[in-house]
């Protein structure tokens, strides 16, 4: 069975995108990118919705052949490229960069993806992580925690109907004072 983790840059009020889907206070540094670039090189499949879809892949499947990519940039669009990609959406039509589309219900799919073989899975976007969160289907929870408050904006939690119990295996601090803590869901 396939591990599934949820993991995204949060703000200290529990927000992952601010009003306006603002991101700019998330920015890492150079080791906080480092961190997430090494995360999606060990994902054997991602999973997508379609709003963060779309800002993934309007910026990097090309990245590394802008003006000035560092790196690390050009290491991190290679990666993310290669990367195995779903995506689930009722309105896209079309996805490229080694990518599947799903237009059925996703966690009747999720489900299914989980109970097959390969590598950990990585859920990424607020409603399709929402829905695995309901349904119980997320192994793992990866919060890096930036030392901001947004007021508002995207939460990185559901509303749940029940308690999910965690264990903590990993916190790290990084430059900048963003915190990485790491949860285990306990069943």
């Amino acid at each position: 069975m396939r591990k599934l983790a949820f993991g995204m840059n949060v703000s200290l009020d529990g927000y992952i995108a601010a009003p306006g889907d603002d991101l700019d206070w998330s920015v890492p540094s150079d080791e906080l990118f480092q961190w997430w670039s090494d995360r999606v090189g060990a994902t054997g499949l991602a999973l997508y919705g379609r709003k963060l879809w779309e800002a993934m892949s309007s910026h990097w499947p090309t990245a590394d052949q802008q003006p000035g990519a560092t790196p690390a940039q050009i290491e991190y669009a290679r990666r993310w490229r290669d990367m195995p990609k779903v995506v689930f959406s009722s309105t896209t039509s079309t996805v490229d960069w080694n990518t599947r589309l799903f237009t059925c219900d996703a966690v009747t799919e999720i489900t299914r993806l989980k109970a097959g073989d390969g590598g950990s899975m990585d859920i990424a976007g607020a409603t399709l992580a929402a829905a695995a969160m309901r349904a119980g289907l997320i192994d793992e929870y990866a919060l890096v925690t930036h030392p901001v408050l947004v007021g508002g904006g995207t939460p990185f939690f559901t509303a749940l109907d029940n308690w999910v119990n965690l264990s903590l295996v990993e916190t790290r601090t990084f430059p900048g004072g963003a915190v990485l803590t790491r949860y285990e869901t306990r069943r």
